[in-house]
């Protein structure tokens, strides 16, 4: 398990510590117990558990969530896969914006598939 200050990567997402969340910010859903912070085309998503403590955000724009971090119990950012997997990011209390990372097509940009 990996610990971080201010930003860190797991995958195709870049995690980094804000002030706060943007007013703009919709509380999502959780989906069977997850905060689901990346959809993976095969499955193996990107997610923190639910619990009263932890709030998840989406944005109008598809690549950029928040995540809001309110006590300070053990919480994980986890990559479900069980091989070749990325590893387990602790979060601390706090705020943290979480991008997915974008490349460039002839077609225009689009999301990085892990």
């Amino acid at each position: 398990m990996k610990t971080f200050k201010n930003i860190a990567a797991q995958g195709d997402l870049m995690i980094r510590r804000v002030k706060e969340i943007p007013e703009n910010a919709k509380p999502a859903n959780p989906e069977k117990g997850l905060y689901i912070v990346a959809h993976s085309e095969t499955g193996h998503h990107h997610a923190v558990a639910e619990r009263p403590s932890v709030q998840y955000f989406t944005t109008d724009d598809p690549m950029i969530a928040y995540l809001k971090v309110i006590d300070e119990a053990e919480t994980k950012l986890e990559h479900h896969r069980s091989f070749d997997t990325h590893e387990t990011l602790l979060l601390d209390k706090g705020s943290y914006e979480i991008r997915r990372q974008r490349e460039y097509t002839h077609e225009g940009w689009r999301r990085v598939e892990d």
